[in-house]
């Protein structure tokens, strides 16, 4: 008998790759034999500039060709477009080439408009040709990161941006958490807190995590989704402009925002530099010398608006700078010495001592109370470190490892009398799934209007409405639907909203891809305000409930009366009393009033209706006793 042999080719299965999409650069990165490592093009470019240009003919340049067509085509070249996508309304970008468009929003090239999911998508396919090149096999699954306080629209935008690139985008994971990852924060001791100041070229986070039996917990975060490095080389530029003094052409300012980059990134490893622009107009050229005392004068104003929310992410978390084991640094701009001082100071930092270039650990370092600076991870390649060990985690390459991350911002519902119902608290560890079960509130409705707010204030008017949707159900009296409404936000951050008529079970799910975001000026702004104004938002809350109830007290009152006013004696008092509650709401705000003289007024009407209470309760039992008797 012959014997046959049969080859059995399993399918090859993707590597997942971890993509920072940075805004100032880009990076991929890949696990491999147990080890993550960044990979690099065929010049041996490990950082990928977030440069685009888009050519009168020919193929679209990215990267370094990219950024060298920056200076003298400015207006055919896209930069930090990280600061765009997701957004509903225009963003200045100073210094850019490039006209944006409002709406919608995106890059004005040749008449017609880029948006900025299509830019961010160049950016990644040269990414994806860097890993296929590198591993010499298709790579099509990724998992890409976003600040962590990209919004609903940013993280889908990005998510988005991935797919147009031929990914499966397999995760969205917030960058300081991916950078917490690529530290080897696992191997700190049980229970160890860690924060990670992630300043990057365009945005700025702090995260605290907390590290459990392998399980890397976001505690708390915090952050701008428009601040970063970016900043500082504006004002460098501005500088160079009021020295040079002189009307400039977009290809002069845009020589001027380069070499303002350089100036900066010059000067975190030396004390002085040197500003030479030959011939930026026709007949001027500019030069000058520059220390790092006076760029870290420029700078000082941005850095410490990122104070603010470091010590806004202690607060949440509970914590204070003591209570942690270590600060990581994270992102390009972090090489910055005066950074590293100001960070050092604000989370009592143990002793280090400047060098060139950065700091070196005192011989107390490890004796002192306070947390370790960590700056022992490359700041611009933490990120998409991090980013493939999650990856691997995802592919089971990793399984002693867990990544849980948190929601910045509160999810709720609009309620009747304009309050915010929050189904989701910030700062709940994602996933995650919250629901409610919701009633209506006048006679005769026919549908629900579900209206989806964030943010962290009482009433509804004072948050941000991210998306609207009704659900029908059957014509029916006040208070006997029920809609149960579920919160789900997945892994990437994205929150999917199920409304369901318990019924009929009719049910509609919305993933709200199509959200109203917020600039993060506002989200600030919003968090600031809800600590400044809690007593006033809570003392307009306790109103609102208790006008509610005083009109339904009212309305039940009425309705009693006209079915029972010929069989009780008390009717002339519960018509004073239901006066009384009236003058009360008549003369009160919608938000305020005269809430111990309402309880008090309810609270009479409450005794005087009593009789007409029990009557109504004693003619319901005998209904239901005639019906369960097969009596009419």
């Amino acid at each position: 008998m012959d014997n046959t042999s049969i080859t059995l080719q399993a399918l090859r299965v993707s590597k997942i790759v971890g993509i920072d999409l940075g805004t100032t650069n880009s990076a991929v990165a890949v696990m491999d034999a147990g080890i993550p490592g960044i990979l690099a093009d065929e010049n041996g470019g490990r950082l990928l500039p977030s440069i685009v240009h888009y050519p009168e003919s020919g193929n679209i340049l990215v990267g370094e060709p990219a950024r060298r067509m920056q200076v003298s085509q400015p207006e055919r070249t896209v930069s930090s477009i990280k600061r765009l996508i997701g957004k509903t309304e225009k963003v200045n970008l100073e210094g850019w080439g490039c006209k944006v468009s409002e709406n919608p929003i995106g890059v004005e090239i040749d008449g017609g408009i880029q948006l900025p999911e299509a830019v961010s998508a160049e950016i990644l396919k040269a990414l994806k040709r860097t890993a296929e090149s590198v591993l010499c096999e298709a790579v099509d699954r990724a998992v890409i990161t976003v600040p962590a306080y990209f919004n609903d629209g940013e993280r889908l935008a990005t998510k988005r941006a991935g797919e147009l690139a031929g990914f499966t985008v397999e995760r969205i994971i917030n960058e300081p958490t991916a950078a917490a990852l690529a530290c080897g924060l696992k191997s700190l001791e049980e229970g160890s807190r860690v924060a990670v100041y992630d300043f990057g070229g365009g945005t700025f986070d702090l995260s605290i995590l907390e590290i459990r039996e392998g399980v890397f917990e976001v505690l708390a975060t915090h952050g701008n989704t428009a601040l970063g490095g970016d900043d500082i080389d504006s004002e460098i530029a501005s500088w160079m402009r009021a020295k040079i003094d002189r009307e400039l052409d977009a290809t002069a300012l845009a020589r001027v925002n380069a070499e303002a980059e350089k100036v900066k990134i010059s000067l975190s490893s030396s004390m002085s530099t040197s500003i030479k622009l030959p011939f930026i107009s026709s007949d001027l050229s500019f030069e000058c010398d520059v220390t790092r005392g006076e760029i870290e004068k420029l700078a000082l104003p941005t850095l410490e608006r990122t104070r603010a929310h470091c010590m806004r992410a202690l607060g949440d978390s509970g914590l204070n700078a003591k209570d942690l084991s270590q600060v990581v640094l994270v992102g390009g701009q972090t090489r910055m010495p005066l950074v590293r001082r100001l960070v050092a100071e604000w989370f009592e930092c143990t002793e280090y001592e400047e060098i060139s270039g950065g700091i070196r650990l005192g011989d107390s370092f490890h004796k002192t109370k306070g947390p370790i600076l960590n700056v022992s991870t490359n700041p611009d390649e933490a990120v998409a470190l991090g980013a493939s060990i999650q990856g691997a985690i995802l592919s089971g390459e990793v399984s002693d490892l867990l990544l849980l991350d948190v929601t910045p911002l509160s999810l709720g519902l609009e309620t009747f009398g304009g309050l915010m119902n929050v189904i989701i608290p910030r700062n709940t560890t994602i996933p995650t799934r919250a629901g409610e079960l919701f009633t209506n509130a006048v006679d005769g409705q026919e549908k629900m209007l579900i209206h989806v707010l964030q943010g962290e204030r009482e009433k509804s008017g004072d948050n941000w409405s991210i998306g609207r949707f009704e659900i029908a159900f059957e014509r029916i009296k006040r208070g006997a639907a029920r809609v149960g409404v579920q919160f789900e936000i997945d892994a990437n951050g994205i929150l999917n909203v199920l409304a369901r008529d318990t019924k009929t079970g009719l049910e509609k799910i919305v993933s709200l891809s199509s959200a109203i975001n917020v600039e993060e000026n506002q989200v600030h702004e919003m968090i600031e305000q809800s600590v400044e104004h809690a007593f006033e938002d809570m003392d307009s809350r306790k109103w609102i409930e208790a006008a509610a109830k005083a009109k339904e007290a009212v309305n039940a009152a009425r309705l009693g009366l006209d079915s029972f006013a010929g069989e009780i004696d008390c009717s002339d008092a519960i018509t004073a009393s239901i006066q009384e509650v009236e003058t009360i709401l008549e003369a009160s705000g919608k938000t305020t009033g005269d809430l111990p003289g309402l309880k008090s007024a309810v609270s009479g009407l409450d005794k005087v209706t009593m009789p007409m209470a029990e009557l109504m309760m004693d003619q319901a039992i005998e209904m239901i006793l005639k019906r369960q008797n097969g009596i009419d």
